[in-house]
């Protein structure tokens, strides 16, 4: 049988095929977002970027074993905002972290995203409701200075951040249109109730006053503004305040997802523990079940 000869163009043209084909990224699974993410404290640490304090435990890495993508990139990092998803962030001892986002590309297939308590300014709420709490146990100080002249500051936060989370939803689509986006919320921090909070204020010393606002109104308020621009959006929220009521910082140790101000685990103060990066694990791994995108 005769062969038939290739022209120069065709031969150029399948070089650069196969040049081409041999670049193309693998379908990945890349993890974007702030501490409650990165599990700061957390052991093993990742040691790329001390600064981000990201662990190797967190849930990021206990759900990319079960998802098909051969490709895995975690870059979240503590005290990110959602301008940290476009810009460098400043994080010592490297000035220059590089935006989050950069870690996207075509062949992106799952997302998963946790952003906004930084930009509501929860480091400062944090450590304002302690400093107030502890002149005034029995009152609800931290309200009272958050609501002075009858604006709530922290409401008008979380209504700054809708837009800006938004802003970076759509951005992730540009980059990656194929992938599937799961934005996560955050998990219970105070208790449902402060029948018993005398007995948790020496670990967690805010005002009994303030446990009803810095849930309802702060936590639960930001939680609900991040669920409507992610499913007004076509996103997929994962809700992981509901499952993780009675492990609130409370509780004890071994019940507890996330630490108190004093941590009696491997886990930043008031942030996930060991147990709260398995469990926030297990709820994402179920919705990213529901939707497909794991087996």
């Amino acid at each position: 049988m005769p062969v038939r000869a290739v022209t120069i163009p065709a031969l150029v043209a399948l070089v650069a095929s196969l040049l081409l084909g041999s670049c193309t990224p693998p379908p990945s699974y890349v993890a974007l977002g702030d501490s409650f993410t990165a599990g700061p404290l957390i052991l093993p640490q990742d040691a790329g970027v001390p600064g981000c304090l990201r662990s190797d435990a967190n849930y990021p890495n206990l759900v990319a074993p079960d998802l098909p993508q051969p490709a895995f990139r975690d870059v979240s990092c503590s005290g990110a905002r959602t301008r940290d998803m476009t810009q460098a962030q400043d994080v010592e001892p490297d000035p220059d972290n590089p935006p989050q986002l950069q870690a996207l590309d075509g062949a992106t297939e799952v997302v998963t995203l946790g952003i906004g308590g930084n930009d509501i300014g929860f480091t400062e709420i944090a450590e304002t409701c302690v400093r107030l709490g502890l002149r005034d146990p029995q009152g609800s100080p931290c309200r009272d200075h958050y609501t002075a002249g009858g604006v709530d500051q922290i409401a008008a936060r979380i209504a700054a951040l809708r837009p800006r989370l938004r802003a970076v939803l759509d951005e992730i689509a540009r980059r990656s249109p194929r992938a599937t986006v799961f934005v996560v919320g955050y998990p219970a921090i105070l208790p449902e109730t402060t029948a018993l909070f005398d007995l948790c204020r020496p670990s967690l010393p805010i005002a009994t006053g303030d446990v009803a606002y810095l849930r309802d109104q702060v936590q639960k308020r930001l939680n609900a503004a991040i669920r409507a621009e992610t499913v007004g959006g076509g996103d997929v929220y994962v809700d992981t305040y509901t499952p993780s009521i009675g492990h609130d910082a409370c509780q004890p140790p071994t019940v507890r997802w996330v630490e108190p101000l004093i941590p009696a685990a491997d886990a930043a103060p008031v942030h996930p523990n060991r147990s709260g990066m398995a469990g926030m694990a297990a709820i994402v791994r179920s919705s990213m079940r529901a939707h497909g995108v794991m087996a």
